[in-house]
């Protein structure tokens, strides 16, 4: 090597130790070292290349430093790299080839039981047999991992290990347990104790949990820190997981605009690094496009994070019901619970819309069994979000059931919850759903007022299909002759029509015990016994016209 390649070797692997990844990936590559039989100089450079998102040159140069680490005798390096290596795989998606490396290592290892290097390798078995679902058998080999580091004293390993332990806990149904040993990995991340990669995949994990159990307060909490430290790293892989889970929040809090800008960033800086992770930045983007009104840039983003490998549900089957495509709805959504046998927080996101869609097609038992299914999640979790879902679910579900009583005291639980949430979206459409439920009690004023506020949340998100589909609810909400709702006028109308109780029922996409409610209250209040008599007074009061 000469002169000058040794210098730049050396200033390589020191801008190395203070995370500066660019001058690194530089001074290595002047010393040539993508092509150097030194296995430190090539894992050197390939920890650089990977910051840098430059995965395909960091793989071949980890390739390289494995076989010179194993040719030299130098099983734990070997091992490490190896470890490494099927993170690399995992990032691509290649899941197979990332569990050869790590039976190649384990070989190698031996019966070496006593080192972080078997830590580092029970942890890569831990993310197979959680991402299957053998729980048990991924809680002891985490539990292994934790006290080998603490053995070791290896920091890394231990965060690594609570971070794991505390995403099994939570997917048994032990939120609390495991939020709190979330916490405790992540908090000497947050303070420089921690290297780099153990960091961002400790940030991850915890923002992760957040979302799926609906703790926005903790992952608002976490997320403004995870930012602070991703932007003191100039390099694409973790600012774009960053911006993914940063992007998810903002949605959440109708920041639209904001999170969509931060959706597309990672979009470009993950299209060649973590293909999982762009596709659920593309999928963000399609439910923020939905949300707005915007169903072709919608179908787009679905489209391109299904390309990327993830299936975007419940997002797709929404916008095929905005599409008027409420089979096609019910059949994705159907399909994406089939999808999820056991992941109980994954089936709890697609229940709340399977309760939705399934009232639109009026399946009720459908509609049902999810709603129960969802309630049971939400009491095992005991979450704020997942009880919010459960709850406008619910009330949902009571509201097509033509209970109007439990549907407006279900949904005033459930807007209180998601106000305390501080969820813009979910609070404008249950405030319309309320809405309803007033009127269909005969509360007018109650009804204009939940409309009005839902009117006022839709229009400051710029949430344009749900703001005209409640402006069309607002004209509607009026008292006509003898007191009758909108809603009555509409039955009314249909059985002066000549349509059967069932028939109605179906039209209007409801029970059939919702009608037979709404027809008792019809003759009630216009003081007739029969439906010919009541079709009169349709007439007669102008409800129905007699040319129609």
């Amino acid at each position: 090597m000469v002169p000058e390649q040794g210098q730049a070797r050396a200033d390589g692997r020191e801008a190395l130790r203070r995370y500066d990844w660019q001058r690194a990936y530089d001074e290595l590559s002047i010393a040539g070292a993508a092509t150097s039989s030194d296995p430190e100089t090539l894992d050197a450079f390939a920890e650089a290349a990977w910051w840098l998102g430059k995965l395909d040159e960091c793989v071949a140069a980890r390739k390289r430093a494995y076989e010179r680490y194993e040719a030299a005798g130098d099983h734990p390096h070997a091992v490490r790299v190896a470890a490494r290596l099927f993170d690399d795989h995992c990032f691509k998606g290649r899941h197979a080839v990332a569990q050869a490396w790590v039976r190649r290592a384990a070989r190698l290892l031996g019966t070496e039981r006593q080192c972080s290097e078997r830590g580092q390798l029970l942890l890569r078995d831990v993310e197979v047999l959680t991402a299957g679902g053998h729980l048990d058998g991924a809680y002891r080999n985490a539990e292994q991992a934790l006290e080998l580091g603490r053995a070791c004293s290896d920091a890394d390993l231990q965060a690594d290990s609570l971070q794991a332990l505390g995403r099994i806990l939570i997917l048994r149904g032990q939120p609390a347990d495991g939020l709190a040993l979330l916490d405790e990995a992540m908090l000497p991340a947050v303070e420089g104790k921690l290297g780099p990669f153990v960091t961002g995949k400790v940030y991850c994990s915890l923002m992760s949990a957040c979302e799926e159990l609906g703790d926005l307060e903790r992952a608002g909490e976490w997320t403004e820190l995870g930012m602070t430290w991703s932007l003191g790293h100039p390099f694409a892989a973790f600012p774009g997981l960053c911006r993914v889970h940063r992007a998810e929040v903002l949605q959440l809090r109708g920041a639209w605009a904001d999170a969509e800008q931060e959706a597309r960033r990672a979009c470009d800086e993950l299209a060649d690094v973590n293909l999982g992770n762009a596709a659920r930045a593309w999928y963000e983007i399609g439910e923020i496009r939905r949300r707005l009104g915007d169903l072709d840039e919608a179908e787009h983003a679905f489209a391109r994070a299904a390309e990327l490998g993830v299936h975007p549900q419940p997002g797709l089957a929404l916008l095929r019901l905005s599409q008027n495509r409420p089979d096609a709805a019910a059949a994705g959504i159907t399909q994406a619970l089939s999808e999820e046998s056991w992941n109980r927080l994954a089936r709890a996101k697609l229940l709340g819309p399977q309760v939705q869609i399934a009232l639109a097609t009026g399946a009720l038992d459908v509609a049902r069994a999810a709603a129960d299914e969802l309630e049971a999640i939400a009491g095992e979790y005991g979450s704020a979000g997942l009880r919010a879902a459960s709850a406008s679910a619910r009330g949902r579900l009571k509201l097509a059931e033509g209970d109007v009583s439990a549907a407006c005291s279900t949904l005033r639980r459930a807007l209180t919850s998601w106000q305390d949430l501080d969820v813009p979206y979910e609070v404008a459409t249950t405030q319309v759903l309320l809405g309803s439920a007033s009127r269909d009690a005969g509360d007018e004023d109650s009804a204009v007022a939940c409309f009005r506020a839902a009117a006022e949340g839709f229009d400051r998100l710029g949430a344009s299909i749900d703001a005209r589909e409640l402006e069309a609810r607002r004209r509607g909400v009026v008292v006509t002759a003898g007191g009758l709702t909108n809603r009555e006028c509409e039955v009314l109308r249909l059985v002066a029509s000549g349509a059967s109780n069932k028939e109605i029922a179906v039209q209007l996409v409801v029970s059939k015990k919702t009608i037979d409610r709404h027809l008792s209250n019809i003759f009630t209040k216009i003081g007739v016994s029969s439906r010919t008599a009541a079709a009169a007074y349709a007439f007669e009061n102008g409800i129905v016209s007699a040319h129609a």
